[in-house]
């Protein structure tokens, strides 16, 4: 078998400053883009659209007969990729709402399970559901007809499809942008030569020459972003690297995840310890930010230094964890990683300092992470069960308290840690076969 692909994200920098003229032009491609797009957005972001998203032919059509292209005098590589990224995004925010409208069904205790399975077929079957948001008959193919008219002669049809349709009005929105400094190049739009890259501007004929630090080469569409304060830009280039093989990598490995240690095993050895402060510190600092920024609103104060601060200071938490994480890896040499499936955390303490640290748990950038880099190293990390996990004994079963970060079991007498407590069950569920993704 041929080894597993991953992708990256390989990163291209300018060896010189962009001279003003080209970081202008360039700037200019990135604000059309965005124009294209938010047209996008605002004409095809509606529920009366979904029918028109897949393939998105329609739309690419329809806005090659708008006239948006010549009056913007943007070139056709570039309006094209806007209107599929703007297509992108639309169906990211489809995806997101119809989870948001599945939550919201399963939730509803006003709806028995008849009701709630004719409303879940619905989300799922996507004729179905357009034909709800247009409030039509569902055309249907004989087999999802058949399933169709037995779920909706046990329902209220009406009453049902009302709830959704209100439901998706609710958590739907059209997606906007204003980050007019980025866009992306098709590999049509660039080359290579000369130690650099040659970027189509708006221009015909006519291409903008960018001295690079190294002389890779890529054919794929890459992402440009623009940051003219400081006259440079960035190529982000996806590509697919094969994931490494480690015959040494058989051990089987238990962790659980905190907030002051970043990771702990179920041998007790703890990874990311300074994570409690680089979160403290992000955390503090937005928090007095915001105290000032909403005692001076009235001035209408700029957010440009707060959002830099900000990216410097997350980009620094994010180092920290990635250089944790494989530090965990290369140390461990695990085989398989167990690691409990958690509830999302909520802040719902009345110490807004306590809110501030939970809003900016990085938990979900670090199993992100941790995911990747699994893949990358043949490592298999599986989910186990996380109900009760962090209050059962790891010794004998029994059910103990948390205090203080240790964990004490009345019944057997054991006494250790919390994350490594937790860690132990962690490993104990997922090698009695409790794991599963």
């Amino acid at each position: 078998m041929p080894p597993e692909t991953i992708c990256k994200i390989v990163r291209q920098h300018n060896k010189v400053p962009v001279p003003d003229e080209d970081m202008g032009k360039l700037l200019e491609i990135a604000k059309d883009y965005t124009k294209v797009k938010n047209y996008v957005y605002q004409r095809y972001g509606g529920i009366h659209s979904l029918s028109k998203l897949y393939p998105g032919y329609t739309v690419q059509n329809e806005m090659t007969r708008s006239g948006l292209r010549e009056s913007l005098g943007l070139p056709s590589v570039y309006f094209y990729l806007a209107i599929f990224d703007a297509l992108g995004d639309i169906k990211s925010q489809w995806a997101g709402t119809k989870a948001a409208v599945l939550r919201a069904i399963d939730c509803n205790e006003s709806l028995d399970e008849k009701e709630k399975h004719f409303l879940r077929y619905i989300l799922k079957v996507s004729q179905a559901l357009e034909a709800v948001l247009d409030f039509s008959l569902p055309q249907l193919p004989g087999k999802l007809k058949q399933q169709y008219d037995q779920l909706s002669a046990a329902v209220d049809i009406h009453k049902a499809e009302n709830y959704l349709r209100r439901q998706i009005r609710k958590h739907h929105a059209k997606p906007h942008t204003d980050q007019a400094d980025r866009f992306s190049v098709s590999k049509k739009a660039y080359r290579y030569g000369d130690h650099g890259i040659y970027i189509a501007a708006k221009e015909k004929r006519k291409r903008i020459f960018i001295p690079l630090t190294d002389a890779n080469c890529y054919t794929r569409q890459i992402s440009l972003h623009l940051y003219p304060e400081e006259n440079r830009l960035e190529l982000r280039i996806p590509i697919d690297v094969a994931a490494k093989k480690h015959p040494d990598y058989e051990r089987c490995v238990g962790i659980s995840l905190g907030m002051a240690a970043m990771l702990t095993t179920d041998e007790g050895h703890r990874y990311g310890e300074e994570l409690g402060k680089y979160q403290s510190r992000l955390s503090g600092w937005i928090r007095e930010q915001n105290t000032i920024y909403n005692k001076n609103r009235d001035a209408n104060p700029g957010r440009k230094k707060y959002y830099a601060n900000k990216q410097r200071l997350e980009e620094q938490l994010h180092g920290y964890i990635n250089q944790e994480l494989n530090r965990f890896l290369r140390e461990e040499r695990p085989a398989v990683v167990y690691l409990p499936r958690l509830a999302r955390p909520n802040g719902v303490s009345r110490i807004k300092k306590v809110n501030y640290s939970m809003s900016m748990w990085q938990r979900g950038y670090i199993r992100e992470r941790l995911t990747l880099k699994c893949r990358e190293q043949s490592v298999e990390l599986a989910e186990v069960p996380g109900k009760g996990i962090s209050r059962e004994c790891s010794s004998c079963g029994a059910q103990g308290s948390r205090k203080e970060g240790r964990f004490l079991c009345p019944q057997c007498g054991y006494a250790g840690d919390g994350g490594e407590n937790t860690a132990r069950n962690a490993k104990k569920r997922g090698t009695t076969g409790a794991a599963g993704i």
